[in-house]
């Protein structure tokens, strides 16, 4: 038995990001391509002003998105992918923003998660969002590596996003991690860290350019960046995940149509293949697409 197997199959995230596109359907048209291949959650950046639903007036330039509305429009359209709003900024942590979250969770069943801001270290915002959901409350992901904010991640979040340019740097990321969450008195296992990584499909089944695939991604203004076909992007998420370097991946589209088809009809389609992905989803919410337990009475961290 291989090493893959003993840990499970990785999880896969997408971002469904169409800058510049304020259409509803747009978006719903990519997130039912997520959930077709199978994808543990989609996310969506919030570009609105912070006047909470209802503030995406498109097209055209605006007050902006409105993620948390997005999404709850998709939820008629799909039935078992994660949905998460990456919310930024006064309204995130407002009464508003939580309860605009909440409601996201308990139409959609308990697909919903939830981004928490640890740029600063410890969160401000950590009560459990109220109102019946099968999943307890939605999931909280945050977007950190290092420092205090690494700290605060490994002890509240459920899921971390990292942006790693190496297989070894995604490994030391993902065992601070763990060794911190542990040291506040969480369990481990009850964290999943995704290498976070920009994905230029646009040289179809042509081999990952140098210092873009096999060795590892490239740094970019974006960030970390594949850059290659759906076949090697599908050996690099396998060897990283086989390796121990990472739970999944959270992957972000340069080209958001074109590069998301590619990788659910390519790189997901060979991992599926492989028996190294999901054909199907085995449970409703999203804490059960991470195989994460559902939270009682307590979030992470001891708070109530």
């Amino acid at each position: 038995m291989t090493s893959s197997s003993r840990r499970g199959l990785p999880h896969l995230a997408a971002a469904v990001d169409l800058p510049g596109e304020y259409e509803f359907g747009a978006h719903v048209e990519l997130i039912r391509l997520a959930e077709r291949g199978g994808l543990d959650f989609v996310t969506l950046d919030d570009t609105s002003t912070g006047a909470g639903p209802g503030a995406e007036v498109g097209p055209g330039p605006g007050p902006g998105l409105d993620a948390v509305a997005v999404l709850s429009r998709a939820v008629a359209d799909t039935r078992r992918v994660g949905l998460v709003p990456m919310v930024t900024g006064p309204y995130a942590g407002s009464a508003d923003g939580e309860a605009a979250v909440a409601h996201l969770d308990r139409v959609s069943r308990g697909r919903a998660g939830r981004r928490i801001d640890v740029s600063g270290g410890e969160p401000s915002h950590l009560a459990a969002l109220t109102g019946p959901s099968p999943q307890g409350h939605a999931v909280r992901v945050a977007d950190a590596i290092d420092g205090p904010a690494r700290l605060a991640a490994a002890r509240y979040a459920d899921v971390v996003l990292a942006r790693v340019t190496s297989r070894a740097q995604a490994r030391s990321v993902r065992d601070q991690l763990r060794a911190d969450a542990a040291e506040s008195g969480r369990e481990p296992d009850s964290l999943r860290v995704l290498a976070a990584l920009s994905i230029d499909l646009g040289d179809g089944e042509h081999a990952a350019e140098p210092g873009h695939g096999g060795g590892g991604p490239r740094r970019s203004a974006r960030g970390p960046l594949y850059r290659g076909g759906p076949v090697d992007l599908a050996d690099l998420i396998a060897s990283w995940h086989r390796d121990g370097a990472v739970d999944g991946f959270h992957l972000i589209p340069v080209e958001p149509r074109r590069d998301l088809e590619r990788l659910v009809n390519g790189t997901v389609a060979l991992l599926q293949h492989r028996g190294l992905f999901r054909t199907f989803y085995p449970g409703g919410t999203l804490r059960e697409h991470l195989g994460l337990a559902r939270p009682v009475g307590q979030i992470a961290g001891g708070r109530t």
